[in-house]
């Protein structure tokens, strides 16, 4: 008898202890919801002039928003199968295929005043060409609150708070 309680004992102990050193979930990358492990959040753009915002991740759900702005940029929040739930510039969130979405990063100028592209990253430095309110244009990198971008044709700097689709301190090249 007590040979057996000592024995179940022990396997209840090595069987508590598996358990434990097991990692979570998310430590093994099975979160439905951060499928990629790429950094939620993070911008993206819309790889078509032709996309739709679902209202939930696959086809069968109802369009909200029919978009045809080839590399508009969006943030993507969540990520679920080949599916990724994003948030427009106007805030408007919904579902988009992964296909139609790309890495490449673009902003858009801040809706209530003109932004200055500059030829250097500095405030002084000589200003090239006024964007008008809610512009996109590429970005090419971000160091030290600014950016430097291509709107219509024009490459300069601008500062990094003027433009939405890049985060607060962020630098990228």
């Amino acid at each position: 008898m007590m040979t057996s309680l000592k024995f179940i004992f022990i396997s209840v102990f090595f069987c508590a202890l598996g358990f434990y050193a097991l990692p979570s979930q998310a430590e093994q990358g099975n979160d439905p919801f951060h499928v990629t492990g790429y950094d939620l959040p993070r911008f993206a753009a819309l790889s078509s002039n032709k996309v739709y915002m679902r209202s939930g991740p696959g086809t069968k759900y109802p369009v909200k928003w029919e978009y045809h702005k080839k590399y508009l940029p969006v943030e993507i929040i969540l990520e679920f199968d080949v599916w990724r739930k994003v948030r427009d510039y106007d805030g408007e969130q919904g579902w988009v295929h992964q296909s139609l979405l790309n890495g490449r990063r673009f902003g858009i100028t801040s809706n209530d005043q003109i932004s200055l592209l500059k030829s250097k990253p500095d405030e002084t430095s000589l200003t090239l060409v006024k964007i008008e309110p809610e512009s996109w244009g590429e970005i090419e990198s971000c160091a030290t609150g600014w950016c430097k971008v291509e709107f219509s044709g024009y490459s300069g700097w601008i500062e990094q708070k003027s433009l939405w689709g890049v985060y607060e301190g962020e630098e990228f090249n």
